[in-house]
């Protein structure tokens, strides 16, 4: 689903070119879930930001279903955007004046999608996430872990390809947390590939894959046997392999 070949990306800051990332090779197949982890500065959220169509790299390619991505127009990353990548933000980024009904369904104006039906597939999107109650409530009139529910809701209505998560449990308290993991894993096992950009490592532990960045490069890419197991009936089958010297 996802190729990344030789991703740079440069900032200029002032007379300084500054490097987030270094040649990044990153695959992510249809149906993982997958944390990007590492510190301030590692370049995780610079990948987010371009596996996520939100900037183009500097250098590298980047083929996202099959479709070379890394050296589309801003026009045309939007197009990509709206259809096959769905966003979870750290602070919901909901509208204050709109109902959790109307957050929800506002991806699909962008699409021409006509009044009742975007109603109606926003409906069924908040029934998912366990909010059909609370539709006609404004953000403010929801606590935190409703908030992100609708976040969430939002971000599946347009069924994208890609669920790309930042930091989504960052403004919640931990019994909160642990509800919209188990949420966003319950997405996952329903089909959804899922990435997650984290600096906590109890949170990465969640998911079956962890990618650690570190100065802009790939530091390490492993697979949580406890999260996945059949990463080890995987795992098995290529030592047996190598053992046979196939």
């Amino acid at each position: 689903m996802i190729t990344l070949s030789g991703i740079q990306k440069n900032y200029q800051m002032g007379d300084q070119t500054v490097q987030a990332l270094r040649g990044v090779d990153l695959h992510i197949a249809r149906n993982e879930l997958v944390a990007f982890i590492g510190a301030s500065g590692s370049g995780k959220s610079t990948l987010m930001n371009i596996v996520g169509c939100l900037d183009r790299p500097s250098a590298g390619t980047y083929q996202l279903n099959g479709r070379d991505v890394a050296t589309m127009d801003s026009d045309e990353l939007a197009l990509v955007r709206n259809a096959e990548i769905g966003f979870i933000f750290q602070s919901f980024h909901l509208l204050p004046r709109a109902t959790a009904l109307d957050n929800v369904a506002q991806p699909l104006i962008y699409r021409g999608i006509g009044y009742k039906e975007r109603n109606r597939m926003a409906m069924e999107a908040l029934d998912h996430v366990g909010l059909s109650s609370r539709m006609h409530h404004k953000p403010n009139e929801l606590s935190g872990g409703q908030r992100q529910r609708v976040a969430i809701a939002r971000a599946l209505v347009g069924k994208p390809s890609i669920l790309l998560a930042d930091e989504p449990t960052g403004n919640l308290d931990s019994s909160t947390s642990l509800e919209i993991l188990a949420l966003i894993k319950e997405v996952h096992r329903a089909g959804q590939t899922v990435v997650m950009v984290t600096h906590e490592p109890e949170i990465a532990e969640q998911c079956h894959r962890v990618v650690r960045l570190h100065d802009g490069r790939v530091l390490s890419d492993v697979r949580n046997v406890q999260q996945d197991p059949h990463a080890q009936v995987v795992d098995d089958e290529q030592q047996r392999h190598a053992e046979l010297g196939e």
